[in-house]
């Protein structure tokens, strides 16, 4: 048996590939980052020739850290990040850039859908909730605005599609990326006859659904001396980045559920078959066909911090820079000096408007009750605690349908902040683990693939490679300051949902 394998990670913001042992221990890391265009309101695009070119950079930098040999690797799986649409023409050349799920522009389309189109019953046989993320609502979205690109389309595909058909020259989608596109039958595990009606699509623009085990060979010849890979190297399609998330974390039994916090956000667990919620308030997306994910994403995770750290806290960037130490620590140092509720402060982070649970593009951050007796600490930390909140209203949904989780386990970029892992448990009233894995998502993908080819005999077995966890109980005081707030923090949005529609419409006028 071979003694390596490679997860690669094909995200929003970079590329990452890990080399693995068999063990699960990663052994050495590479990433390639690329930006995010936002060429007119409301877009957010990327180059797919830039991200295949991280693809084939990261696995070649990653293997020449290790200073292993690509005969020493037994495949390579992947991840990638969803919803992502690219149209390509008959020699596979792309006529539009990669439409990413932060792309809005079809925000009025996926709200026709939602009213007069049957949307729900779509997301009922789906498990995509109808919003501009869905590659569904994005080519109505096209055939109505970009008719001749429309017509001139000879596939329809994700990212990841895009990268097997450079290095392989074939059409495939696993389950996994199928599942969140909004045309894939969950039960029939293939497209949605009326979905693809509604999208204005056929099969045949479509790629072949595969299974997230499914393996390819054959790469061609100067993808492999670019890799440093084989040509006979074997690729296992994989999987969405966020389920592979969950099993990158062992939150694969049942009643577990892995928050994530990373640019954007997310709640998820598994269950053993398709559940999608007569609220349309989750998603449901494919693990395997015995293994699916639910939860519910937001679009304000990491972000937020990031937003506090450019716009508010120049000073504190000086000193941290003087320190010599990082602006977050010394931003979260400051956060951790007010207590638990900011002083009656509260943040909704929608800004980039909202996945679950307002599903509403329109939605738009704002600070309430601010007092004279508030100050940019209390702003810092609240902003931290908004987005736990939100968070918090989607395990809510979640909890009627699978009840109060056993466990909950957090991963992302967040988790490495005791204080934002605190904070978790607090407002969520419950033990948090956090598992000592990196890269969730290019474990979960390697363990697929072990998976598959029946180098372990199930899922579970991933635990062992997780490593050590960190654990946090909840405060008492704490958690009791924060079911006073989240009454208030659940009921404004609801109280808003006019006010937000008017002002994205004015801010869309302005821009």
């Amino acid at each position: 048996m071979k003694p390596y394998r490679i997860g690669v990670d094909i995200g929003t913001t970079s590329t990452k590939a890990v080399l693995f042992d068999l063990q699960g221990k990663a052994l050495s890391r590479s990433g390639v980052e690329y930006p995010l265009l936002t060429p007119v309101p409301d877009a957010a695009e990327q180059d797919p020739e830039l991200i295949f070119q991280a693809v084939l950079t990261s696995i070649n930098d990653c293997l020449a850290e290790a200073g292993v040999s690509g005969d020493e690797v037994a495949f390579a799986a992947f991840s990638a990040a969803m919803h992502s649409l690219i149209v390509v023409d008959g020699d596979g050349k792309p006529l539009t850039r990669s439409i990413t799920w932060a792309d809005n522009r079809s925000a009025s389309y996926a709200a026709d859908i939602k009213k007069r189109m049957g949307g729900h019953e779509i997301y009922m046989r789906t498990g995509t909730p109808i919003h501009p993320m869905s590659p569904l609502v994005k080519l109505v979205w096209l055939k109505a605005e970009r008719p001749e690109l429309f017509k001139a389309g000879h596939k329809f595909i994700s990212i990841k599609e895009y990268v097997f058909y450079r290095l392989f020259g074939q059409y495939i989608v696993d389950y996994s990326i199928a599942s969140a596109t909004g045309l894939l039958n969950l039960q029939q595990l293939d497209w949605d006859d009326e979905a693809l009606a509604l999208a204005g699509v056929t099969r045949e623009q479509l790629s072949v659904p595969v299974r997230t085990t499914h393996g390819i060979q054959g790469l061609k010849p100067e993808f492999a001396a670019a890799t440093g890979l084989p040509e006979d190297m074997l690729f296992i399609v994989g999987a969405n980045d966020g389920v592979l998330s969950n099993l990158g974390v062992g939150a694969i039994d049942p009643g577990v559920v892995a928050v994530t916090i990373g640019t954007s956000g997310a709640i998820r667990t598994v269950t053993d078959k398709p559940v999608t919620d007569p609220k349309g308030r989750i998603f449901c997306y494919a693990l395997t066909e015995n293994h699916w994910v639910i939860g519910g994403p937001v679009n304000n995770g990491g972000i937020i911090f990031r937003w506090i750290r450019d716009e508010l806290a120049n000073a504190e960037v000086e000193t941290a820079k003087r320190l010599g130490k990082d602006a977050y620590e010394v931003l979260t140092e400051i956060a951790a000096l007010v207590p638990p509720g900011s002083n009656g402060l509260l943040f909704h982070p929608y800004l980039a408007g909202e996945r679950a649970p307002l599903w509403n593009a329109d939605a738009r951050g704002s600070f309430f009750g601010l007092g004279m007796h508030h100050k940019k600490e209390h702003m810092i930390r609240a902003a931290l605690e908004g987005v736990i909140m939100n968070l918090y209203t989607v395990l809510l949904a979640l909890q009627e349908l699978i009840g109060k989780p056993a466990r909950v386990q957090a991963t992302g970029g967040f988790a490495r902040s005791e204080l934002w892992r605190q904070m978790l448990a607090d407002v969520f009233d419950q033990e948090v683990t956090v598992p000592e894995s990196f890269e969730s998502s290019c474990l979960g993908a390697v363990v697929l693939g072990m998976y598959g080819l029946g180098e372990i005999s199930s899922l579970g077995e991933v635990k062992r490679m997780v490593g050590g966890i960190h654990a946090h109980q909840p405060n008492p005081e704490a958690t009791e300051a924060y079911r006073k707030l989240l009454r208030i923090f659940i009921r404004l949005p609801r109280l808003l949902e006019e006010e937000y529609e008017a002002i994205a419409a004015f801010q869309r006028e302005q821009s």
